[in-house]
């Protein structure tokens, strides 16, 4: 099945550094808000994650590529999607762009850890849920 979020951010002056641009550690913030919203468009919220299943899901590691500079009141759109779901790691991809400019991508890598923070495996039901939204190839050559 498969599925792409797609979500629009305004960058606001506070995301911005002294030139202007979009700081370079706030594009992790809207990776995060696609994730949370690929979760939420499909029936599912990271705090019922952690409130129905008593696991978190914390960056493991993340990846940046900057292509182009946001810059205050921009209008972006953040594209997200899951590439990769394992039985202990989750993979979120993400486009951002400014119309049809490519301005920044990425991913980052997730794992499924429980309250005392012991990497666990994903239980089945939320496993399966993960594995229906991942695709298999890139959403551009769809």
């Amino acid at each position: 099945m498969g599925a792409v979020s797609r979500v629009t951010y305004r960058v606001i002056y506070g995301d911005t550094d002294c030139g202007g641009v979009l700081y370079y550690g706030n594009y992790l913030r809207l990776f995060e808000i696609g994730r949370t919203e690929l979760l939420r468009q499909n029936g599912l919220t990271y705090r019922e994650i952690e409130e129905k299943e008593g696991l978190i899901l914390p960056v493991a590691e993340a990846h940046v590529r900057y292509r182009r500079p946001a810059r205050y009141d921009d209008l972006l759109e953040i594209e997200s999607w899951i590439s990769e779901v394992k039985s202990y790691k989750v993979c979120f991809n993400y486009r951002i762009y400014r119309g049809k400019e490519l301005i920044c991508e990425g991913y980052t890598v997730h794992a499924p850890v429980n309250r005392q923070g012991r990497l666990i495996k994903f239980p089945e039901d939320l496993f399966a849920f993960l594995k229906g939204l991942s695709l298999s190839c890139d959403p551009e050559n769809q």
